[in-house]
This record gives structure tokens, sequence and C-alpha cells, in this order.
């Protein structure tokens, strides 16, 4: 697996971790129970997160390849507008 080189991919990597961790718990759990429908709950949330995130990286990636938005490790040093 590639290193992730920003913290968005780096959040991407994580709640992937935590969801894959969620559905094998799941697994586990009686359908229908409430412990089975929290878990489902928590899955579809970090389905959002990573809507979120997958829509951030594709923006930054696309505004930086314009050079209007430099990277997460990029300085923050203060930019003259022209």
């Amino acid at each position: 697996m590639m290193q992730p080189d920003s913290l968005v991919e780096k959040a991407v990597e994580r709640i992937l971790e935590l969801s894959a961790d969620l559905q094998i718990k799941r697994r586990a759990i009686r359908y229908g129970s409430s412990a089975f429908h929290d878990c489902t709950v928590a899955i579809a949330a970090y389905g959002d997160a990573l809507e979120v995130l997958t829509t951030m990286q594709e923006q930054g990636e696309y505004c930086s390849t314009l050079g209007l938005l430099g990277s997460l490790e990029s300085s923050r040093e203060p930019r003259a507008i022209l």
C-alpha cells in the first residue's frame, strides 16, 4: 500500500480501517438488535465522512493543478495576490 502523503489521505486510510473493523464486528452481532443498528449507523457515518474527505482531496488536486491551492504540506507563508 502507498504511504499517505497528506493529512486527508491519512484520514481516509484511518476511516477505512475503522469501517472495516466495525463491519467485521457487526457480522458477529444478531441482525435487528440495537447493537447491530448502532454499528450500521456508525458505518454509514464513516461513509459520509469518506465522501467529504475524498471530495476535499479531489478539489485540492484540481486546485493545485491550476496553481490556486498548494498541498497541505506546503509552506504557510503569506502569498501576494496578483
